[in-house]
C-alpha cells in the first residue's frame, strides 16, 4: 500500500483551491510537536537541548485543535521530542482524524508497541518510525544499541495489525550510496513498509554533532550514485519525483518554508522547524504574513547554504508540479 487514493484526492483537491484563489502562500504539512521532550539524546538533534522547564511543557489536546483548524493544512505531522511520551497522544490523534486530517505521528518507535492500543488503523493515520541506516548505523545515530531491532519488530507488529506504516531517514556525513541503498532496499522488500522519507541531515545550531553534516555539493553526489540503475522507481518513496530531481541536482529551487509550518509548546517557529532565528509567531497568520522570508534560503542566510530539507523544498517542487500537466502526470504514474 502506498499512499491512499482517498489522501491523493484530498491534497490535490486542496492545491487545486489554493491555486484558483491565487493563494501564494499556504501550508501543505502542519508540523505538530507537542513536546520537546525525548527518550533519546540522538548527537545530531537540536530539539532536547532546550532547558529543563521547555522539556517540561506540553501542548493540551485544544491547543493541537485549535492549530491543525487556524493552519488548515490537509496533513499533519506529529513529532518533537518524542510524541508517545505525551499521555494524551491518542487524544490529540484522534481529534485530528475526527477533522479528516491525515496525521503522521513520528516516533523512534521505543514505545511503539505498548501504545499500539491506544490507536485505531485509518486512511487518515500513518505511524512514521525514524530509520536512519542498519542495525549499527542507526544505533550509531541515535546513540543508543538495540534501538533498530526495537523500530523494526514495532514495525512488523503495526503491520499485522492492519496500521499504515511509513518511515523517516535522516543521511549524515557518515552515510555513503552503498549506506542510503541498503537500508531503502531492506525497508522496501524485507521490512515492507508502506512508504519512505529521506533527507539529508540538517546542522542543528544546538546539535552536540556538529561535524557530520551533509554539504549540498556532497548530498547531490551521494544521490546521484545512490539513485543509479533505476533504484529511485523501485523504492516506495514518499516524494514529488521532482523534490528526488532536486536532491540528485538535477533541478534546483528556492525554500518556501511557510508550506510546512511548524507549531510546538513556544508556538509557531520561525522560519522553519529546524531553525529559530526569529522570535515564535503567536498565529499561524501572524507567521506567513510577518515574517521576511526573503531573508532565509540559500545565498540569504548562512544557516540555511547546506540546507536541502524536505521542509523548505518539497512545497516548492510540490508547487511546481502542480504548475506543469507533464510534471503532474509524471507524479501520478511515477514513483
Amino acid at each position: 500500500m502506498s499512499v491512499p487514493l482517498r489522501q491523493k484526492l484530498a491534497v490535490f483537491s486542496y492545491l487545486m483551491r489554493q491555486r484558483m484563489r491565487g493563494r501564494k502562500k499556504y501550508p501543505l504539512v502542519l508540523q505538530l510537536e507537542p513536546l520537546y521532550q525525548c527518550n533519546l539524546a540522538c548527537a545530531g538533534c537540536g530539539k532536547i537541548q532546550h532547558n529543563d522547564e521547555v522539556l517540561a511543557r506540553r501542548l493540551s489536546v485544544q491547543q493541537c485543535i485549535d492549530a491543525v483548524e487556524e493552519c488548515g493544512a490537509p496533513i499533519v505531522s506529529i513529532a518533537g521530542g518524542e510524541p508517545l511520551i505525551h499521555k494524551e497522544i491518542g487524544e490529540i490523534a484522534a481529534a485530528i482524524i475526527e477533522r479528516k486530517r491525515f496525521v503522521y505521528l513520528c516516533t523512534n518507535a521505543i514505545m511503539m508497541r505498548r501504545k499500539l492500543d491506544q490507536f485505531k488503523p485509518s486512511t487518515y493515520f500513518a505511524w512514521s518510525v525514524h530509520i536512519d541506516g542498519l542495525r549499527e548505523r542507526h544505533d550509531e545515530s541515535v546513540c543508543r544499541d538495540g534501538i533498530f531491532d526495537q523500530a523494526v519488530a514495532a514495525v512488523r507488529e503495526a503491520k499485522q495489525r492492519g496500521f499504515r506504516v511509513t518511515t523517516n531517514s535522516t543521511f549524515f556525513g557518515q552515510d555513503d550510496a552503498n549506506s542510503i541503498r541498503g537500508v531503502l532496499d531492506f525497508l522496501n522488500d524485507e521490512l515492507g513498509v508502506d512508504m519512505m522519507q529521506i533527507a539529508p541531515g540538517f546542522a542543528y545550531e544546538k546539535a552536540p554533532d556538529q561535524e557530520h553534516f551533509l554539504g549540498v555539493e556532497r548530498t547531490r553526489a551521494i544521490f546521484r550514485e545512490a539513485f543509479r540503475g533505476g533504484r529511485r522507481g523501485k523504492w516506495r518513496l514518499n516524494h514529488s519525483p521532482l523534490y528526488l530531481d532536486f536532491l540528485e541536482g538535477k533541478r534546483d529551487f528556492s525554500c518556501t518554508a511557510w508550506g510546512i509550518p511548524s507549531y510546538s509548546v513556544l508556538g509557531w517557529q520561525r522560519p522553519c522547524y529546524l531553525m529559530s532565528d526569529a522570535p515564535y509567531a503567536k498565529s499561524y497568520k501572524e507567521l506567513v504574513e510577518d515574517t521576511q522570508w526573503e531573508l532565509y534560503g540559500r545565498g540569504r542566510h548562512a544557516k540555511c547554504e547546506n540546507c536541502m530539507a524536505h521542509c523548505g523544498y518539497e512545497p516548492t517542487a510540490v508547487e511546481a508540479t502542480m504548475g506543469s500537466l507533464k510534471e503532474m502526470v509524471r507524479a501520478a504514474v511515477l514513483k
